[in-house]
């Protein structure tokens, strides 16, 4: 799924104050619409309704809600919505008078726009070291705003490393083996019978038996850790050493046009919004680590040759599917598609996921992540149901998330069925959260754009430097210019040959 898929639910910059302006258009103060909805319908239950917008979460949240109906003197109703305009059609039922969203699912960087308007607040769960057990800090990053936590994390999207775990444990096997050879010839040559002796050592020797493997399965598994690559320095030595079988094409391949799956590159690197992405102070986007982490990108076009008007994510996940890769990067929805590929026969190897490896051993890397969250409509006249249900939903009712949905969990100590969904957790626990400001809700696709136009050959330090000015511009509302960076990029020494000295040395000799 492309990032420009992800955001297009996401408004424009003046969404915030339509939103704000709009609960006044009514004359009406908001409290007295709410104070006179009817609620108690259904076998004198009150009603809640709960929006979302993801169809793949309706027979979920059908279930979630029969379960918690039961044993709850509510009535939880789900309601399939658009994503387009949503924030303003939950305003626009809240001002109404039946049928108002007292919670709904929202993506995390939408938050402020949400908080502003009074469509959400700070949620109702104890303290914050409650909290802190519950879900991962990831998540409570995620939907915190102004040092309040205002929503509840649902379940996460990151990208990380996926490799052909088939592959990686041929090789391991290879080596050991090959290891193993040089080890008994060596050996051998050391025990090697004197001259006039050898015919007599042949009649007494038996015929050796048939050979085992020198090596066992957890030496194997521990090549194969040495094996996956820690930086894109070692992705470099790996394919320049890899012996690859024929039908492997590329040792490397990702979607190098959606910023996705390249924001790891500068996620350590960049500042947007502090940790929890909602601070204007807290921008910094021109430096010499983004500069420096930029090029190492740029540099992976001459190791890795990538067309980008001929790749995306659903071809490189084919691509792997086929055999053709050994490393990707891929987010979460893979491991379904690898499994179902596997069930129907399309799939004949093993995978697994990794850490997203960091440039080299200076630099690190930190993947791009998205937070889906439950929020509890400010307006809603049932605050204490509405946190209830939503803590419920969240935190108790998530074992089967990702089977039924595809969803990975944000919440801590989840069984999620695969070992590969653990791996993408640890990589959501680094990651840095999508920001929620609105001034810089354009930023990744200026960012996008700028990842684009470097790999295509644009230089890195004039493209961060434009892309700081001009989200700066926006935050401050003046026009704003960096001072340019001077790189200390040392040229290599190049030692040129004397070449009338080596010929007369030729001559002589």
């Amino acid at each position: 799924m492309s990032l420009k898929k992800r955001l297009i639910t996401v408004g424009v910059i003046a969404a915030a104050a339509a939103l704000i302006f709009g609960i006044a258009k009514s004359g009406k103060a908001i409290t007295e619409k709410v104070e006179e909805s009817v609620f108690h319908k259904g076998n004198g239950k009150e009603t809640l309704y709960l929006w979302y917008t993801d169809e793949v979460l309706t027979s979920y949240l059908s279930s979630a809600a029969v379960t918690y109906n039961e044993t709850h003197d509510v009535r939880i109703v789900p309601v399939l919505e658009s994503g387009l305009e949503y924030l303003e059609n939950i305003n626009q039922a809240t001002l109404g008078e039946e049928n108002i969203p007292d919670l709904y699912v929202l993506s995390h960087d939408s938050l402020e726009k949400a908080y502003l308007a009074g469509l959400a607040h700070e949620v109702e769960y104890g303290n914050r070291s409650s909290l802190e057990e519950t879900y991962m800090e990831t998540g409570l990053q995620a939907v915190t705003y102004k040092d309040k936590i205002i929503a509840y994390p649902f379940y996460f999207e990151t990208s990380s490393l996926l490799y052909n775990k088939t592959y990686l444990e041929e090789m391991a096997k290879s080596q050991l083996q090959a290891e193993a050879d040089v080890l008994a010839a060596e050996e051998a040559q050391e025990n090697a019978p004197e001259v006039g002796e050898s015919e007599k050592e042949a009649e007494s020797t038996p015929a050796p038996e048939e050979s085992t493997p020198a090596f066992d399965e957890q030496q194997v598994r521990e090549r194969m850790e040495e094996l996956l690559p820690a930086t894109f320095e070692d992705m470099k030595s790996f394919a320049d050493s890899y012996d690859a079988p024929e039908q492997v094409e590329a040792v490397f391949k990702w979607d190098v046009t959606d910023v996705f799956y390249n924001y790891f590159f500068v996620g350590d690197a960049i500042n947007m919004g502090g940790e929890a992405g909602w601070d204007v102070s807290q921008i910094d986007i021109y430096n010499e680590n983004a500069i420096d982490s930029m090029r190492a990108y740029e540099e992976l076009n001459q190791f890795f040759s990538i067309d980008t008007s001929e790749i995306d994510y659903e071809s490189v996940i084919d691509e792997f599917i086929s055999g053709k890769l050994v490393f990707t990067m891929a987010t979460t929805d893979v491991v379904s598609r690898l499994e179902q590929a596997k069930e129907d026969g399309l799939f004949a190897y093993d995978y697994g996921i990794s850490l997203t490896p960091n440039i080299d051993e200076n630099r690190k890397t930190r993947s791009l992540s998205m937070t889906q969250c439950v929020v509890v409509n400010g307006y809603s006249a049932h605050q204490a149901q509405a946190n209830d249900f939503a803590q419920f939903l969240t935190t108790e009712y998530n074992d089967i998330l990702y089977a039924r949905t595809g969803k990975v969990s944000a919440a801590k100590n989840v069984d999620y069925g695969y070992e590969a969904l653990y791996e993408f957790a640890k990589e959501y626990e680094n990651s840095v959260s999508m920001p929620k400001m609105i001034e810089t809700s354009n930023f990744w696709v200026q960012l996008e754009t700028a990842f684009s136009q470097v790999w295509n050959g644009a230089d890195a330090n004039q493209m961060l430097k434009k892309l700081s000015e001009q989200i700066m511009q926006q935050v401050t509302g003046q026009p704003y210019e960096e001072e340019y960076i001077e790189e200390n990029r040392e040229e290599e020494e190049v030692e040129y040959l004397d070449e009338d000295y080596y010929t007369q040395e030729a001559l002589e000799e």
